[in-house]
């Protein structure tokens, strides 16, 4: 017994240790693939399409809709939107359906260095790792990561993959209503199509589209 807590108290250390740096180097390393990626291919389940483009080349359009889409609150807060987890427990006090808070920096986290399934461990290290971005990664870095990374439709990861497999177009060209469309499909990528809209996407996409007129102009704060 004594043996396997040695073992598990060094394996601790080392990860404290060695984490911090493998976030670091993906300030400057692009992410090559995500875990899901990773089970997404050992599951047989499709080809995967991904192709990284720097932040830049990626439209302003499909950066303003995912922020609206999924965290309006996102240049502002620190990783964690305790507004919306508020809300969230409020409503589900209230005898709502509990709904997700998750903000852009957590499903980053989540995407980027972890694994999909829901457990209380994996939301244990999904703030750990929301904690070091938000540290060691610029707000512009953490949108960025997340727009190559995030899962947009069957097989299909990142912005440029959508842009293309969706509309026949590179990502920096996607317009406000295609841009809107992409971000509908967030809440479930696998099910639902950017285009030909369901009666569900559409309405998503029309709501997403007046938050985005209604956002103003992004952008960044120093961080």
């Amino acid at each position: 017994m004594k043996k396997i807590i040695r073992i598990l108290l060094k394996s601790f250390v080392a990860f404290l240790l060695l984490s911090p740096v493998w976030v670091l180097s993906y300030r400057w390393i692009d992410v090559p693939g995500t875990p899901l990626m990773i089970i997404r291919k050992l599951q047989k389940k499709h080809t995967i399409q991904h192709r990284w483009k720097p932040l830049s080349e990626i439209s302003k359009n499909l950066q303003l809709a995912v922020i609206c889409s999924e965290d309006q609150r996102f240049i502002e807060h620190n990783g964690f939107d305790t507004k919306a987890i508020k809300r969230a427990i409020a409503q589900h006090k209230a005898g709502k359906r509990l709904r997700g808070a998750s903000t852009i920096s957590q499903q980053t986290a989540k995407n980027v260095f972890l694994w999909p399934q829901r457990s209380w461990v994996r939301k244990g290290l999904e703030s750990y790792f929301t904690f070091l971005i938000e540290k060691l990664w610029s707000k512009e870095r953490i949108l960025e990561v997340y727009l190559n990374s995030i899962e947009m439709g069957n097989g299909i990861y990142g912005a440029e993959a959508a842009a293309k497999f969706w509309f026949n177009i590179p990502a920096e060209n996607l317009n406000k209503e295609q841009a809107a469309a992409i971000a509908a499909i967030l809440p479930n990528p696998l099910k639902y199509l950017a285009t030909p809209a369901s009666d569900y996407t559409q309405k998503r996409k029309e709501w997403i589209f007046i938050q985005m007129n209604n956002y103003g102009t992004l952008v960044f704060k120093d961080h």
